[in-house]
């Protein structure tokens, strides 16, 4: 088997990686939106131990057995992440409807298949865990993200909310339904 370029379920060695990759992104996709001081503070040395801790926790002790944290890899080395399980918002049925609560690529391997890859692997879990819709929270501006999941079909369902985050920062939740 090939080790170029597939996904498969995070392991505790990806931790690390997983953070940076997280921490990039972020950095990639909220640069435009959060004063400097903010993004410093996400990629300081106290963020990446929460982020490590988090992702840790969900690579040992997931919440339930519908949660997933999967890595796409190039050359054995993450590039890219997706965690997924039940709903959370309060408008959602989580016995039916899943949430994407993390998909990011690190931005010098984007837009090489990385994020379709995982896209696909998690849609393939969500099914075999018998959800019938995916919803995931983006910025409301235009964004890498936004646009990646608008072309694979993905649209606005008309809730929004603000993430206080140094600054207010307007979000869309965007939906799928998927289906064997």
């Amino acid at each position: 088997m090939s080790t170029q370029r597939f996904v498969r379920a995070a392991r505790g060695e990806d931790v690390g990686a997983i953070v940076s990759v997280q921490v990039a992104a972020w950095r990639d996709m909220y640069g435009g939106v959060l004063p400097e001081q903010v993004l410093a503070e996400l990629s300081g040395a106290e963020a990446g131990e929460r982020f490590a801790g988090q992702w840790r926790a969900a690579v040992d002790h997931p919440p339930t057995s519908r949660h997933r944290l999967l890595v796409a890899t190039d050359e054995r080395a993450v590039v890219g992440f997706a965690a997924v399980g039940p709903a959370e918002d309060p408008d959602r049925w989580p016995g039916t409807d899943a949430e994407v609560y993390a998909l990011h690529v690190d931005p010098p391997h984007a837009r090489q298949g990385h994020g379709s890859r995982l896209l696909n692997a998690l849609v393939d879990h969500l099914v075999d865990d018998g959800f019938q819709a995916v919803y995931v929270w983006t910025l409301e501006q235009d964004n890498p993200l936004r646009s990646f999941l608008e072309d694979a079909g993905w649209r606005a369902d008309g809730a929004r909310r603000e993430l206080d985050m140094g600054v207010l920062v307007p979000m869309v939740r965007l939906h799928a339904a998927i289906s064997r």
